[in-house]
């Protein structure tokens, strides 16, 4: 082997710590020089490389990975190691080596390298490999020894956030029988927060998900870990085995909830002070495009909040590949979903005008959706429908040039670049609703809220980023389904777009007003004009986002550094001072039902030190947000009056809840949207009648969740007519005929009402099921209707028709329009629910 005297030179002089001076000295770099961006974000990392947590925004496409490996060669040559690059998973860190060798950047996989031990190559591995409570790199508390790391580059931040959260998470199976053994263990304390949602856990119906009270956890802890430490200490155990050792550290600082297929145990904030490597790094850089929240890096990994509120951007964020990014829905509230589809499969095929053959030039279209469910509606339209397990081999035929038409991803939003001919048309059809538990409980508790809007708006960013890789790039977007469409006509919620992002929604919807009322042919038209350049569309783009920066502040809530701060404080043994930690940031929410969902965390660490004091809280917090735990002393039953007339209380809330009638409309198809019998949205569809109810004008609640006893819904029509309502749309057994269990149910309710609503109201039992007829055995409560789903969808039609007809010329806001308007569409009164519903049959 030659020797290399250049190299010995080298040695005598000072390594150079500027990464750009390193990335000039880089002898066989693939091109010349950074770009712009690069620079000037290097440039400040520079200045500020001192601070312990630096978050990095550029726009996607940006070369953030050349900027963190040149942020870890500095690292190092500054005498700041070892250094590691965490990448979301190995299919992104095989990117990240690939990425290091052409810079000529020593880099390796293996942490037992010694290059990387000696400081002289980076270590490139996942986050999930040093963040997990068996990591090879050390745990506290576990007699592991630690592997020092001097610097930690974090690529992709937000998928590092979901990781840290999982990475300490026990989800126990239904079909494990420790599930049988916790649920046994809480089964009084979960009764006596739902009986409804508890029957159906001991069914195995599906059910919202049910929080295990935190006074009945923290009394129950030595029997929970005599269940889950043997199989914690049990390799063949993966779903606890490496989770285990964390997670019993802080087991009386989590929250435990129960669905009828799995008993989860989370923390209230991620442990990541149990990873040493990671929380005593001098350095955290975190790499991101689309962190629309930063409060979250405070809260799940510890990160200064002082440091993260101020980011480092490059100087301008027009470093963007071009974009139109139109939501059919907010053009034309009445346009169909499969026109949408029709449509996209026919510029899949080059057939831009729909009048058949192949004029134009075929286009790879890749759509994203969230659920196999979802996946379902592309059925005949799509060419392939890909997993995460299948996805590699397609994506690399993508890239390759390779037409495959419609290609869709079943909830795959982030971790996927599809540069150039890969994907000229992106459509994003639906948003990720959290699957897990907890998530769920958690966002049905905020939902509607700003914080749950910038989770949402963070997830959609993060999808149509997959299309546009760098600024020479280019790809039209397509939003389908009425949430994602208020995300952009909304302007709070566009708010939260990052700040390039947002510049090309304004202009797509301003461009967009020409085609507004129009049906497809106008999308048709403004997509064609967009895929083929045009001059006018061209000049437009580069003027929208030519001087568009970044925001100079972070956005970190004081709630997220409260909460943060009062884990901290428990774990130091101080419940009193944690609570009132929380207590103190929640007059800076401008929520109340924000506020009170955090009122019951305060009340969990208040418990261990004043028992008395947690219950009055979380009492308070129950009347400002009714998804927060029921607390010892159920309240008692208020019976629930008419609001008013019907139309003018229908017009009242209308004008109140929206500003325009396209938000109107969308509003509508919202709820219509959550009106499924789908076994995974059970409490997004119970919420959805509930909201419907109200939409109409009548009054509505939810008694199950409000007093753990009575019905899923309850409309008030008139003071002496409520229709009592039942709700099964998550039923999926081989025989879905209606059970006697069910109707049983309903007769209880219907026992409830007499009791609370006393002789002079009129209760009318109602059944949503997916079937009418019952089983022998059963016997329906006089006076029962079905709502099955054809009845459902016949409803829906009728709202929909109604929405749209009261969204034009601000006709929601006059009483006399939307009573003639109910009175068309067959909506008032008790046939606003019950006009398609069916009398239960027996028979086979």
């Amino acid at each position: 082997m030659p020797i290399d005297f250049t190299r010995v030179a080298a040695r005598n002089r000072p390594a150079q710590i500027d990464p750009r001076d390193i990335f000039t000295a880089l002898p066989n770099k693939p091109w010349t020089r950074l770009r712009l961006e690069q620079g000037e974000v290097l440039k400040n990392w520079f200045a500020q490389r001192q601070q312990s947590d630096l978050v990095i925004k550029q726009n996607t496409g940006g070369g953030k990975t050349a900027v963190g490996l040149l942020i870890g060669q500095s690292s190092l040559n500054e005498g700041v190691g070892p250094v590691a690059y965490l990448a979301p998973d190995t299919y992104l860190a095989s990117q990240v080596l690939r990425e290091a060798q052409r810079l000529g950047i020593a880099a390796v996989e293996d942490r037992r390298d010694e290059r990387f031990l000696a400081g002289e190559a980076i270590l490139v591995t996942t986050f999930q490999k040093v963040v997990n409570g068996r990591s090879s790199f050390g745990v506290a508390g576990t007699g592991r020894p630690v592997q020092r790391l001097g610097t930690v580059i974090v690529d992709d931040a937000q998928a590092a956030l979901a990781i840290a959260a999982k990475q300490f998470t026990i989800s126990v199976e239904r079909s494990h029988p420790a599930y049988n053994q916790l649920v046994d263990l809480f089964h009084n304390a979960l009764d006596h927060q739902s009986p409804t949602a508890t029957r159906a856990i001991d069914g195995g119906s599906p059910s919202a998900p049910i929080g295990v009270p935190f006074w009945e956890w923290s009394s129950r802890l030595d029997a929970v870990r005599d269940i889950l430490d043997p199989l914690g200490q049990d390799d063949a155990e993966k779903w606890i085995f490496f989770a285990w050792p964390a997670l019993a550290q802080v087991l009386d600082r989590c929250t435990a909830t129960v669905t009828s297929s799995s008993f989860e145990i989370r923390p209230l904030c991620t442990p990541i002070d149990l990873i040493p490597s990671f929380k005593q790094a001098r350095r955290r850089v975190y790499l991101t495009a689309t962190l629309a929240d930063d409060s979250v890096l405070v809260t799940e990994l510890a990160a200064d909040p002082g440091n993260v509120a101020r980011p480092i951007t490059p100087e301008r964020a027009a470093d963007l590949g071009d974009r139109v990014i139109l939501a059919p829905l907010a053009l034309n509230p009445s346009l169909s979903e499969d026109a949408v589809r029709q449509m996209v499969r026919e510029f899949a095929d080059g057939d831009r005008d729909g009048a058949g053959g192949s004029k134009s030039e075929a286009l790879n279209v890749v759509v994203l959706v969230p659920s196999d469910a979802r996946a379902q509606r592309w059925a005949s339209f799509a060419d392939l429908t890909c997993h995460v397990s299948d996805l590699d081999e397609v994506v690399l035929r993508l890239k390759s040039g390779e037409h495959l038409g419609v290609v869709v991803l079943v909830n795959k939003y982030d971790g996927v670049d599809l540069p150039g001919d890969a994907c000229r048309l992106l459509v994003l059809d639906g948003v990720p609703f959290p699957l897990s538990p907890t998530e769920a409980r958690e966002a049905s508790a905020l939902m509607g809220t700003e914080t749950f809007a910038a989770r949402q708006v963070q997830k959609i960013e993060q999808g149509m980023g997959r299309g546009v890789r760098d600024a020479e790039d280019h790809c039209a977007v397509l939003l389908l389904g009425a949430d994602l469409a208020v995300t952009l006509r909304n302007p709070a919620h566009r708010a939260l777009y990052s700040p390039a992002t947002r510049a090309q929604i304004e202009l797509s919807q301003e461009v967009a007003k020409q085609i507004r009322g129009g049906g497809i042919p106008a999308i048709r038209e403004l997509l064609s004009l967009f895929l083929d350049r045009a001059d006018g569309w061209m000049a437009a783009s580069s003027e929208a986002i030519s001087g568009i920066e970044y925001d100079p502040e972070g956005h970190v809530s004081s709630i997220s550094v409260a909460r943060r701060r009062a884990f901290d404080l428990a774990r130091a043994g101080q419940p009193l001072e944690a609570a009132r930690a929380i207590l103190d940031a929640l007059p800076g929410i401008e929520s109340a039902f924000e506020a009170g969902w955090y009122r019951e965390e305060a009340a969990r660490y208040l418990h261990a030190i004043q028992a008395d004091e947690a219950q009055a809280n979380l009492r308070d917090a129950r009347l400002a947000n009714v998804n927060v735990l029921q607390p010892l002393v159920t309240p008692p039953v208020q019976r629930l009056r008419a609001s008013a007339q019907q139309a003018r209380a229908a017009s009242e809330f209308l004008t109140d809840q929206y500003a325009s009638g396209v938000e109107l409309a969308l509003g509508f198809q919202l709820i219509l949207g959550d009106l499924a019998f789908d076994a995974s949205r059970v409490g997004q569809t119970e919420a959805a009648f509930e909201s419907l109810g109200r939409h109409l004008g009548f009054a509505a609640e939810r008694p199950d969740k409000l007093y753990r006893t009575g019905p899923d819904v309850l409309w008030t029509i008139r003071d002496d007519l409520q229709l009592v309502i039942e709700l099964k749309t998550g039923v999926t057994r081989p025989d879905p005929r209606i059970k006697k269990a069910e109707l049983d149910q309903l007769s209880g309710h219907l026992n409830w009402h007499a009791a609370n609503y006393g002789s002079g109201a009129s209760g009318v039992p109602v059944l949503v099921h997916p079937e009418s007829r019952y089983l022998a055995d059963a016997t329906p409560p006089a006076g029962t209707r079905v709502l099955t789903p054809a009845c459902v969808e016949d409803q829906k039609r009728r709202v929909e028709a109604f929405a749209n007809a009261i969204s034009v010329n601000d006709r929601w806001k006059n009483e006399q329009q939307v009573q003639e308007l109910l009175t068309t569409h067959q909506l008032l009164g008790r046939d606003a629910l019950l006009r398609s519903s069916e009398t239960p049959s027996s028979g086979a």
